[in-house]
């Protein structure tokens, strides 16, 4: 894994954590796992296998494959088709932004994905 991937994952999962608002100790009680862990991954010193993933998804209100995707351990869906392509809060992607994101490099995509996973998430939060 690169050190861009890295210091990306770790930016998006102390960004979800923040807009939660979750401290760091808090959320490593949540998913049993040791803060300082937490914070090398978010610092973009670590990355986060599968299992720590797995952990922390739930926590940060994240689906598993969703995180998964975004650390590029699940391949995003390239598709022109909106049905390929995951579906978020408000139903399917508009189709010209499924066929955009699929012209996109992977990477690209997972941001965008991030992005759109973080959105999704801060609405929710303010539905409660």
């Amino acid at each position: 894994m690169d050190n861009d991937t890295t210091n990306h994952v770790g930016g998006i999962l102390k960004q979800q954590r923040i807009s939660l608002p979750l401290t760091l100790q808090e959320l490593a009680s949540k998913a049993k796992v040791s803060a300082s862990h937490l914070g090398r991954i978010e610092r973009g010193e670590r990355f986060p296998s599968a299992h720590i993933l797995r952990k922390i998804a739930a926590p940060l209100g994240f689906e598993e494959n969703e995180l998964f995707t975004l650390a590029g351990y699940l391949s995003t869906p390239v598709s022109a088709t909106a049905e390929r392509v995951p579906i978020y809060a408000s139903g399917k992607l508009d189709p010209y932004v499924a066929r955009v994101l699929s012209q996109e490099p992977p990477e690209i995509q997972r941001a965008v994905i991030g992005i759109l996973t973080i959105l999704r998430s801060i609405a929710r939060n303010m539905d409660k």
